[in-house]
């Protein structure tokens, strides 16, 4: 992947006649010094539900790196996870929380509250995750569950890490829908769960 996915975006002309708007590479490619190998391409986000299709409106991938949606949005990103080093392995809560703090979440980071892996996060919305291509291992607070090609993951705020154990970059599609905890839930990560 290497950042270049090409992104075909429809609109509507003046007499609203279904047309292409831009059809070339994604524009929104980043990447982060502190988890090499780790791009990451936004294609698409909504601010608002039901979504207002309107002529004519900017890119919404353009702005700083956010890994959640605006609140009532949505996220649609593809992004390539290189095999996990020794070094990611390694990395301290502080150096962690940084990883987050560039992704435009800081808060989401919960490696200090466990230990279990540097890029453990808890976002409050609903992810669907899709494997395209190689395999990763979710990590939830007790369990790690191998995913290949094809498998899917419905994501439900959960606290969890993607982990790349194999010898080749895995590629993933992410649809992120901006969410709320209710009350009950809330309060138990207040009080010190996971």
């Amino acid at each position: 992947m290497q950042g270049q996915i090409r992104r075909v975006v429809t609109g509507h002309d003046e007499n609203g006649k279904a047309i292409v708007l831009e059809d070339g590479l994604a524009p929104a490619v980043r990447t982060n010094p502190l988890r090499p190998g780790h791009i990451s391409v936004d294609l698409w986000k909504t601010a608002a539900s039901p979504v207002i299709v309107k002529p004519g409106e900017p890119d919404p991938t353009a702005g700083p790196k956010q890994i959640h949606p605006p609140p009532h949005g949505t996220v649609f990103r593809i992004s390539e996870i290189a095999p996990e080093t020794e070094a990611i392995r390694r990395l301290d809560p502080d150096k962690a929380q940084a990883v987050f703090k560039a992704m435009g979440n800081a808060g989401a980071s919960t490696f200090g509250n466990n230990g279990r892996h540097p890029f453990m996060h808890r976002t409050e919305t609903i992810d669907y995750a899709v494997v395209l291509q190689g395999e990763i291992t979710m990590l939830l607070d007790d369990q790690d569950v191998l995913l290949k090609a094809g498998d899917v993951v419905i994501q439900r705020g959960t606290n969890h890490a993607w982990s790349n154990r194999s010898d080749k970059p895995a590629l993933m599609l992410y649809v992120l829908i901006d969410g709320e905890f209710d009350a009950e839930l809330k309060q138990k990560f207040a009080d010190g769960g996971h």
